[in-house]
């Protein structure tokens, strides 16, 4: 078993290009997934938990100013500055701008540290921002739904936010425990079964992700064309100018799993609380966003890969 999961983890990438393509052509499959996405996330957010293990968790506090200043910006100086632009332009009630607003206001995506582990970065960084800017969500987003009532009700967010805090929190601790009481000493080869089945607990979350783009393909060609070329801008180039001006600041080996997080959002969790989320529009985006963030360990594995791990 942990050779089959090991040979997983090397491969994992193309595991994850394998759930993208069985979303898009096993239509049904994904119809059948979708239902079950909040507990394949909690599974997923649990191994990485586990394989993180709390002592490298509680040495990340070390670092705790440095998330904090990271989530700050994520979570609130980017979408008010996306607010702002769009305003300027004219732009501010499209739908791509409330869908970018959407997405910057948003939390790490919970597979944010897994990508880091299949890019061959440490993930404790990225786990470090999926902790804090989870937990500082209810803050964050009050500016954002203020200055911009659109995108929906703020209490329902607030409580959609608590919601998504209290799920991580209490799967987090059961992870903790449980690596504690039956494998503290971690061996390389169990850490490696760990990363093939983190890998294959993505390929299968994409599959219930790509349930709206498979109909939207044969509707409206262009329409996804679109929304694609949005998805594949805001992610793809978030995470390249995070890394340029995290490396320029100074946080050296921490840039690249960091930079993970500024273009990989759990934007799907408004889909409980924002009308804006509700649209077929906001779904084609979602689904259209999925390609870039599980596309993340091969696309940006020349920048963001393991070599990077002992930069200055």
């Amino acid at each position: 078993m942990l050779r089959a999961l090991g040979f997983f983890a090397c491969y994992g990438r193309f595991v994850l290009v394998a759930g993208l393509l069985a979303g898009l052509l096993a239509p049904s499959l994904a119809m059948a997934l979708k239902p079950w996405l909040t507990e394949l996330v909690l599974l997923l957010l649990f191994l990485t938990a586990f394989r993180v293990g709390l002592p490298d968790a509680l040495l990340g506090l070390r670092s705790v100013r440095v998330t904090l200043k990271v989530v700050l910006v994520y979570q609130l100086g980017l979408p008010l500055a996306a607010i702002v632009t769009f305003a300027l332009l004219g732009l501010a009630q499209t739908p791509v701008a409330l869908a970018i607003t959407l997405m910057l206001a948003a939390p790490s995506v919970t597979g944010g540290p897994s990508m880091a582990t299949l890019l061959g970065q440490n993930p404790e960084p990225s786990f470090r921002l999926l902790i804090v800017g989870t937990a500082l969500l209810p803050l964050t987003v009050l500016p954002i739904f203020f200055v911009s009532p659109e995108l929906g009700d703020l209490r329902e967010t607030l409580a959609v936010a608590l919601r998504l805090l209290l799920s991580i929190s209490g799967t987090i601790s059961a992870a903790f425990t449980l690596r504690h009481l039956v494998l503290p000493d971690m061996k390389p080869a169990q850490s490696r079964a760990l990363d093939g089945g983190t890998a294959l607990a993505l390929a299968v979350i994409v599959i219930g992700l790509m349930s709206a783009l498979g109909p939207a393909l044969h509707t409206a060609p262009l329409n996804v064309t679109k929304w694609l070329a949005v998805a594949l801008s805001a992610n793809l180039g978030l995470q390249a100018t995070a890394y340029f001006t995290l490396r320029r600041a100074g946080y050296g080996s921490a840039a690249a799993p960091m930079a993970i997080v500024a273009g990989n959002r759990n934007v799907a969790l408004f889909l409980l609380a924002s009308p804006v989320a509700q649209t077929q529009e906001f779904l084609i985006f979602l689904s259209c966003y999925q390609i870039p963030m599980y596309l993340t360990p091969i696309i940006m594995r020349p920048l963001l890969g393991e070599a990077d791990k002992t930069a200055n």
